[in-house]
């Protein structure tokens, strides 16, 4: 990957927001599964013992702020906005980095900064075969960062079985910009889906894995 690629890149990740809708989805509130057992593994890199975000709506499904064909819970504070692809010098420059990433492309982004949090993201693998293990795999790869202790884990998400992965990630550019990543793939209607959240250097764990986990925990079929 060239330098001008990897400038994309970094770029993608502090601009994606910009490019987002303004819709919130605000529908009633949509708690875990009943029965759904969450795993149990405190301390790094999982994190087990953060709770779940109280929750605040729920968004997916057609005709929301995220077209997918799930459904799962917000974050109280936190917003569903649609990706609009870039336009104009901005979309030469950043326009395929902004929006795909390992085999993947970016469907919606739900935003916490107005409740102090970050972002989590959803994206959808852009082969419908692909098994959420492998997607997590491209995923991690596809940001052109050096990626390293990748651990995997096998769970119930929702209503959905799912797998889920943890790595860390060092940019390039800034070899001391080393931040943890978590992201969970699930399959629902022909479509592999990754939900993916990560630390920055002013994002703590704390700001994001909450909302991650009230979403990922609360996940059901979508129309």
């Amino acid at each position: 990957m060239d330098t001008r690629t990897l400038v994309a890149v970094s770029a993608a990740a502090l601009t994606l927001g910009l490019l987002t809708g303004c819709v919130d989805d605000a529908t009633a509130p949509a708690g875990p599964a009943a029965g759904a057992s969450a795993p149990q593994a405190t301390g790094e890199p999982w994190y087990d013992e953060t709770a779940p975000a109280s929750p605040g709506g729920t968004t997916g499904g057609a005709g929301s702020p995220c077209p997918v064909p799930v459904t799962f819970p917000l974050a109280d504070g936190w917003t569903a906005k649609a990706i609009k692809p870039p336009k104009g010098e901005l979309a030469e420059l950043v326009g395929e980095a902004l929006t795909k990433r390992g085999g993947t492309t970016v469907r919606c982004e739900v935003d916490g900064r107005p409740a102090g949090g970050g972002f989590l993201r959803i994206w959808a693998a852009d082969s419908p075969t692909v098994t959420p293990r492998a997607a997590l795999e491209s995923f991690a790869a596809g940001a052109g960062e050096t990626v390293a202790g990748q651990q995997f884990r096998d769970l119930r998400a929702g209503g959905f079985d799912a797998t889920e992965m943890t790595w860390l990630a060092t940019n390039p550019l800034v070899e001391e910009d080393e931040s943890r990543n978590w992201a969970l793939a699930v399959q629902s209607a022909g479509q592999t889906l990754v939900f993916a959240v990560n630390e920055g250097l002013i994002t703590e764990r704390t700001d994001v894995l909450p909302a991650y986990r009230l979403a990922v925990r609360g996940l059901a079929k979508g129309e």
